[in-house]
């Protein structure tokens, strides 16, 4: 199949990339279905589905061909294709990147599995229903009712008309959809953690099929083999740390240095074989970097240094895409962007991001701040669904070394009870603490932005829009940050306490300007280009003068349909010029942040 024919034909999982794979984005056949008759009437095994939809676009936005925001809970999706087969013996493995929110699948009207949540992959081994070489049918039934407030949604607004801080819902497949043909003993999931103080990668990795096998693990560095080694399997479950020869520098200012940042982003290349009988059944590449996050006596720390963060809030979303970008190139320019005004990441906020943007983060140089998407209402059916999503999300991005914070809970959404309820208190630590049970090599927040439970940062939301009123806040006692009341909240629940972490100002700025026909809002107005460039100075400079705060995330990188508090408009369009918004950033210098500049 020729990939660049269809949209989003990039390969899909960068980090646990195979040579082969079949792309199935692009036109396929879609149906409402108002009077949910879909099951009864056996839509699985129909053929005239009325409408054409391009994935991996939702109904929602234009790109998808439809382009229509009435709501409608179920949805059915419906594609032809032809599977040629690849090898004697193989299995077929059928992806979806991420479908919003309930999906259910049949392949040649049998169903093969279903999956709930709508951030995370998931996959189905389809080679009983498939008929090699002939033509097979994919259905796919998606339920998502707008109005579930359980569910795990974050921007995603319960009305037909974006309005306030919440944007068009999005409903359906909304990543790429593929398909692997794999050998029965094969590798199924790898675990990297590096060790940069021991100069090790650590790899667990997880594997599938019945034959005794091996693995040979390599790797290299800018073709330097570092490790090359040929690890026994036993139970389909093996860990090896590698350790790196003395050559590595962990010198921030090496010209040769190893360990990774956003100014030095470099990463290693791992290559895995799976082995039977001294045969290749599986091949898969990937990598990893020199990464440590740690907090040392209330000091953030990137590496064994003091690093001050400087972010952006980023939604996430386009014109024409919605949550999905419309090509790869445009995680690569916003990314871009970033680093164009002075920026060293970003928080991803009420999505969990398509793993395109994590890799081009990990090559090109940005930190991000992974989030889940938050439910508002605090429910037994809302805790185990959001619980089973985070899980799927730590699981799915963990390789990623750019990735240095986890975000389960934002501003008490779907725990607006926290400060004085004892329930939505133990929702909040228990978020923190099985985040750390699956993560020990990041950072938790278990609520950002006020009403703290435990946590490894103090997150502030504080959208004061005047130098004065953030200077006298930041910069003075440290107590008179710590009795501050941002959005009429406090920044610790009952009985919870600061313990000497560090303070981030997680959101504040949000200037509204509008330079095109969107009309809008933002938390305060500026009237030009130059009142723009002004106001964001005086906020910026009164955080950064702060000897008390480690870090900032100002809303935001660009508009978002009604909110025009960007840095750019919704189209990516800058403002005013980013050198401007870099030398802000760059304005005051905190302790040493890297060494090389990219």
């Amino acid at each position: 199949m020729n990939q660049t024919s269809i949209p989003r034909p990039e390969y899909p999982r960068p980090d646990f990339a195979r040579q082969s794979f079949q792309n199935l984005n692009g036109q396929w056949d879609f149906a409402f279905d108002d009077d949910d008759r879909g099951i009864e009437e056996q839509w699985y095994r129909r053929a005239d589905f009325p409408r054409k939809i391009t994935v991996p676009y939702v109904y929602q936005c234009a790109l998808s061909g439809i382009h229509e925001k009435t709501p409608h809970p179920i949805v059915w999706y419906r594609k032809t294709l032809r599977i040629c087969p690849e090898g004697e013996g193989k299995r077929v493995l059928l992806h979806f990147g991420a479908v919003d929110y309930m999906a259910t699948v049949w392949v040649n009207g049998q169903m093969v599995g279903s999956h709930t949540g709508g951030s995370t992959p998931f996959e189905f081994d389809i080679t009983p229903q498939v008929r090699m070489g002939e033509e097979n049918t994919i259905a796919v039934r998606v339920f998502d009712d707008p109005c579930d407030m359980e569910a795990p949604r974050g921007k995603q607004y319960w009305k037909q008309e974006s309005e306030g801080i919440f944007y068009t819902a999005s409903t359906g497949i909304w990543q790429t959809v593929w398909l692997e043909q794999v050998n029965p003993d094969r590798l199924s999931r790898i675990w990297v953690t590096p060790d940069v103080d021991r100069k090790c990668i650590g790899i667990r990795m997880e594997l599938e099929g019945k034959s005794e096998k091996q693995v040979r693990v390599t790797v290299k560095f800018r073709g330097y083999t570092y490790a090359d080694d040929l690890v026994r399997v036993a139970n389909n479950r093996c860990q090896r740390e590698f350790w790196l020869d003395q050559r590595i520098s962990l010198d921030w200012n090496h010209q040769e240095s190893m360990v990774w940042s956003p100014e030095n982003p470099v990463l290693f290349d791992l290559h895995f074989e799976v082995l039977v009988s001294g045969a290749a059944t599986d091949v898969v590449d990937s990598y990893t970097a020199l990464r440590k996050v740690s907090v040392v006596d209330g000091k953030f720390m990137l590496n064994n240094r003091p690093y001050y963060q400087k972010m952006l809030l980023d939604q996430g979303y386009w014109p024409t895409g919605l949550i999905t970008a419309p090509s790869d190139e445009d995680y690569i320019r916003d990314i871009q962007a970033c680093k164009d005004m002075g920026f060293n990441g970003v928080r991803k906020h009420q999505k969990v991001e398509d793993p395109r943007y994590l890799y081009h983060a990990d090559r090109m140089g940005l930190l991000v701040w992974g989030e889940c998407p938050a439910a508002y209402i605090c429910s037994r059916k809302a805790a185990m669904e959001l619980t089973q999503s985070w899980m799927e999300t730590i699981r799915r991005d963990y390789n990623h070394p750019c990735i240095l914070c986890w975000v389960p809970l934002n501003e008490s959404w779907g725990v607006d009870g926290i400060m004085h309820n004892p329930e939505e208190q133990a929702f909040s630590q228990s978020a923190y603490y099985l985040t750390k049970a699956l993560d020990q090599t990041r950072l938790v927040i278990s609520n950002d932005g006020w009403n703290h439970t435990v946590s490894d940062l103090l997150t502030i939301h504080d959208y004061a829009g005047e130098y004065r009123e953030l200077k006298e806040r930041y910069d003075g006692e440290l107590e008179g940050i710590l009795s501050s009341t941002p959005g009429h909240r406090t920044l610790y629940a009952q009985g919870s306490h600061y313990g000497g972490q560090p303070i981030i100002v997680s959101e504040f700025g949000g200037i509204g300007y509008r330079k095109d026909a969107q009309q809008g809002w933002g938390y305060t107005a500026a009237v030009s280009g130059e009142d723009f460039a002004e106001r964001y100075r005086a906020v910026v400079r009164a955080v950064m003068e702060s000897r008390h705060v480690q870090g900032y995330v100002y809303t935001q990188i660009c508009d978002v349909e009604q909110e025009i508090n960007g840095l750019m408009t919704y189209d990516r369009k800058y403002k005013i010029d980013p050198k401007i918004i870099r030398e802000i950033n760059q304005s005051l210098h905190h302790e040493e942040q890297g060494g090389k500049c990219t």
